[in-house]
């Protein structure tokens, strides 16, 4: 069974710094493509960046220069290093793997329909 399990999430002031975590098992992590989502309060659940399998990356343009994505396969972890971070920032963080139509096969990756499997979530909150 594939599992996600986000981690690192917190209360930060504003123009401060995070990093989520994403530990992921039950399936070879190298051939998924991953991604973070977060839904803030009264919005929809938006991406916020993507890692195809080759390193490839994709960003939300509110979040560009600002945060980065990153993995490491030998550990099976995705991360979300988070700096400069704005109250409209504050929003549940969720972990998303294998999106198999994005790319070359005309799925949008911000579109959270297109990923397969989902962490439970962790609450970032940032205030001003």
């Amino acid at each position: 069974e594939v599992q996600l399990v986000e981690s690192g999430g917190g209360s930060v002031q504003a123009g401060g710094s995070l990093r989520l975590s994403c530990g992921a098992s039950g399936y070879t992590f190298s051939g998924y493509s991953m991604a973070w989502f977060r839904q803030g309060p009264g919005k929809e659940r938006e991406g916020v960046a993507a890692i195809a399998r080759d390193g490839n990356t994709n960003y939300a343009d509110s979040v560009k220069g600002r945060f980065t994505i990153s993995k490491d396969n030998a550990k099976g972890t995705l991360y979300l290093q988070m700096n400069s971070l704005k109250p409209d920032d504050t929003a549940m963080y969720y972990c998303a793997a294998d999106a198999p139509r994005v790319g070359r096969f005309g799925g949008s990756w911000d579109n959270q329909y297109e990923w397969t499997y989902w962490g439970q979530g962790t609450q970032v909150t940032v205030s001003s």
